[in-house]
């Protein structure tokens, strides 16, 4: 029987290395009430908390800080839930992959819906579009997983910690230059995630085609 590697991620992030330390430094300082389980279903009460300041930065853009913050909270549930869960071998290992993944497409659903709340009138279209390529990532890296078992979610450095980091970025420039800025950024950030997923999918399109010739090359070689 294949071992399962949803909980063994391919590649690295430029801030791996750092995130790493941070982990090994704090994760026996969360209280022991606290548990895996827990901090993967915190992404629900963030994903409710970044609708609400999508909502709340339509009236006032000073709420959008309150959006950067559910952002750094996520990050850090969601960064120490499956390292509570080795350290402690709670043994969640495929309750955990799928939980906290679909929970992370939950989560970037409701960034889409809160930058979708705050935008200028006219542009639902752009977000529609954006809201369905957010998912179109997701479904690239499992389907890629369910081919090889093999788990990718960095891809030339960059992850989830790094798309944070820059939504946060974006967050900061709304706030200086107002939302009006949309009107130039949406449509770019758009044009962006489909040469992106386009570039994505070729590849892992690429990589499969390759395994499989390979693999009827060695069936081949035996029967002869």
């Amino acid at each position: 029987m294949t071992e399962f590697g949803g909980d063994k991620k391919v590649g690295t992030s430029i801030l791996g290395k750092f995130e790493k330390s941070f982990v090994e430094k704090y994760v026996d300082r969360i209280p022991p009430n606290i548990e895996t389980y827990h901090l993967t279903m915190m992404t629900l009460v963030w994903s409710a908390g970044a609708v609400l300041f999508g909502y709340l930065s339509s009236l006032h853009i000073f709420w959008i800080w309150g959006l950067s913050l559910m952002l750094v909270f996520q990050y850090l549930t969601d960064l120490f839930d499956g390292a509570i869960g080795r350290h402690r071998d709670t043994g969640l290992v495929k309750w955990g992959f799928y939980m906290d993944h679909f929970l992370d497409f939950i989560f970037s659903c409701s960034l889409v819906i809160a930058y979708a709340l705050m935008a200028p009138e006219g542009m639902d279209l752009f977000f529609f579009f954006l809201l369905v390529l957010s998912g179109g990532f997701l479904v690239n890296s499992y389907l890629l997983f369910a081919s090889t078992n093999e788990f990718r979610i960095y891809y030339y450095g960059l992850g989830p910690t790094e798309i944070r980091l820059g939504y946060i970025i974006m967050n900061t420039v709304i706030f200086i230059y107002g939302v009006e800025i949309f009107r130039v950024w949406v449509p770019i950030i758009l044009m962006l995630n489909v040469i992106t997923l386009s570039y994505l999918v070729y590849m892992s399109q690429k990589t499969l085609w390759t395994i499989d010739m390979e693999n009827k090359d060695a069936t081949s070689a035996r029967a002869e």
